[in-house]
This record gives C-alpha cells, structure tokens and sequence, in this order.
C-alpha cells in the first residue's frame, strides 16, 4: 500500500478530477489525504480522503503592494504548514490539481524530496500549474495540445480529465433515437457562475422557435435560485415544457439522456460530455484571463462534437436560429455526438492512477537503494 496526497484548489473543477483518482486509489488499495483551501465546505463533503487538510493560500495578483505582502505571508505559512503535515503523513508521491491552494503543499513537498505529478485539466495551462512545473516531475495533461506546456521542460503525458464514478457507467450508453415528432431532450446548465446569463438567452430563444417545434422540447435547466422564479414565467408564456432547479443532482444522467446541451465549457464539463458522447453549444465564461473555457470549446468544435458560442455576440436570435437549424437535423446531432465520443478519454482515471503509482515506486525504490 502506498500513500499519496492529493493537492487541489477547493472550487469544484480542480476537486471533482481530484476526487475521481481517489476513488481510483482508494480501489486499488492505497491510502489518500487531501490538502486544499477553506472552499473545500461546498465542494468537497463526500471527498473520499482519511484526513483533509486546510492549508493557508493566497492568489498573488494585484497591483496593491501591501495586498501583495500579505499574500506572501499567507503562502509563507501556507508552505510551513504543509511542510509539517507532510512529514508526518510521508506520502510516497503527490498530485497537483492546480489553482493556487495547490501552491503551497506542492512546494512543501518538494522541499522534502517527495515526487510531484501536476494535472492540468483545461486547454490552457493555468498560472498556479505554469508557476509549480518546475517543482514537478510530471505533467499530466487533459488535452492532446495544451497551450503554454510546451515552454515547461518536464516529462508530459496524455491521461485526460478523470470524470467521477457516477459518469462512468454512462459510457457507451447509445444516443436517444429522434423520432420524428417525438420529444426532443434539451439540458441546459451554467454551473454556479454561468446560469444567470443562460437564463437570460435560451428562454429567450425558445420562445422564438416555431410553435411545432417548440412543442416537441422537454427541457431540463439549472439557474440560480433568484432566477428560478422569473424562468418559470419565461417558458410559461412561451407555453414550453421545462423542469428548472438550483441543483441537478443526476446531472450526469440527465446529460445521457439528452439530444443536445447548452453549457459553459469548463474542463470538467467537456470531459463528460465527451465521455458520454453528447454534442453541446458551449458557451465560455468570458472575462477569463487566458481565455480556458474557450479552448476547451474549441477542442470540441475542432472534432465536431460541439459548437462554441461566444457570450459577447450570442442573443436569443442567434441562439433562435442555431437551435432550429440543429434540432431539425438529426443527422447533424447524431454525427456530433459520435464525433464527441471519439475525443473522450474514458480510462483517464486509470491513467493517471498507474502514473502515480509509477511514480510513487520509484520513490520507493531510490528510498530503498540509498539505505546503508
């Protein structure tokens, strides 16, 4: 039995990655701690860790000077505290899930000497992930090409975005038939930052959809709790089917059932949808410094499993007349959600377990030969 710690920012796209390869771990019999931030409270309850631990950290960005020294206080502390954890739980390997709470531990750990594997799970290479690199002994990247990666001279291996159990078994399962006339299934998800503009644009552009079609919609839709009311009232004019909540807890389900999917395009996001093997309208979070979500779109624009709508230039008409266009093709939706089918990466737990299980014997066995 081995012992790794894992290490990841506490916002459910570093944790949920995270969480998939302790599960992966934990199966194959080893032991897993995490190390993350205070956020892990909203996230990370059911995290499958023997011990969690809050480590100080703090993003330094900013022009202000003052808040910039007392972020590196925090990180100073941050790395102490670790460092003392570290010693006692002496894990066999560590892996990185980047953000910036990673900062701290993944330092800590190579100060003692313990190996380091970082997982990129976006398009871009994140800061915290291009700052660590060279602290690390390998990359672990989710996308074939993965931008600013190539500037890091470390080992780099392809494993994909580990998805959680619960996707798992939705892999394979076959695209619904569309039959004419029949129900067309729509989900529509935002994630916690995204919703408010999704409920502003697709009722919108449903109701503008031709009364035939619209009919035939059963629409599934996240928004946050202060938009629910205001949505109901959008769809109830438009007279359109739809099943609204803050939560979908059978997200994953629900996605497998569905002919099409209007979502933001974070990793997490395009893993499963590629995974399962449906095709999406994504629309990236603008505002991001390097623009992730939006190569993560584009990897699955590029394949054909899916279509990048950016915000700026997105409006109920043009939503309007993408989704007529789509959903009076079935062809077109079908041969999308093959074409997503073939970028997944359904073994990327497995991957990136036998890579930190590769790494962790070497530890071990550079351990054992340096013994008198």
């Amino acid at each position: 039995m081995k012992t790794f710690v894992l290490i990841a920012g506490g916002t459910g796209g570093h944790l949920f990655p995270a969480m998939a390869l302790a599960q992966e771990l934990i199966r194959r019999g080893h032991a897993v701690e995490l190390m993350t931030d205070h956020r892990v409270e909203h996230y990370g309850a059911e995290f499958p860790a023997r011990q969690i631990h809050i480590i100080p950290a703090a993003t330094p960005t900013g022009a202000n000077p003052l808040k910039m020294a007392g972020a590196g206080v925090t990180i100073l502390r941050g790395i102490h505290t670790a460092w003392r954890k570290l010693r006692k739980v002496r894990p066999d390997a560590v892996v990185g899930f980047g953000g910036y709470p990673t900062f701290p531990p993944f330092i800590a750990a190579n100060l003692l000497g313990i190996p380091g594997i970082l997982h990129e799970q976006n398009a871009v290479m994140g800061r915290a992930n291009r700052a660590l690199a060279r602290f690390a002994d390998i990359l672990a990247m989710s996308f074939p090409e993965t931008r600013f990666a190539d500037q890091r001279h470390l080992e780099k291996v392809l494993t994909g975005n580990p998805v959680r159990d619960r996707v798992r078994p939705l892999v394979g399962k076959p695209y619904p038939a569309l039959e004419a006339n029949g129900p067309l299934r729509l989900v529509v998800t935002g994630g916690s930052q995204g919703a408010r503009a999704l409920s502003d644009i697709v009722p919108a552009a449903i109701a503008l959809l031709p009364d035939g079609l619209r009919s035939r919609l059963q629409i599934v839709q996240q928004a946050r709790r202060e938009d629910i009311d205001r949505v109901t009232e959008s769809y109830r004019q438009s007279r359109t089917s739809v099943e609204l909540a803050a939560f979908i807890p059978d997200l994953p389900e629900r996605i497998a059932d569905a002919h099409l999917v209007i979502c933001r395009a974070g990793a997490s996001t395009v893993a499963e949808l590629c995974v399962i093997g449906r095709p999406a309208i994504l629309v990236p979070l603008p505002g991001s410094i390097d623009s992730d979500q939006k190569y993560n779109g584009l990897f699955m624009q590029e394949g054909g499993g899916g279509w990048v709508a950016e915000q700026a230039t997105l409006s109920p008409q043009s939503l309007a007349t993408r989704l007529h266009e789509l959903l009076t093709d079935p062809a077109q939706l079908i041969n999308a959600a093959a074409a997503a089918q073939t970028l997944g990466q359904p073994r990327a737990v497995e991957k990136l377990a036998d890579l930190a299980e590769m790494l962790a014997g070497k530890h071990t066995q550079i351990q054992g030969s340096s013994r008198p």
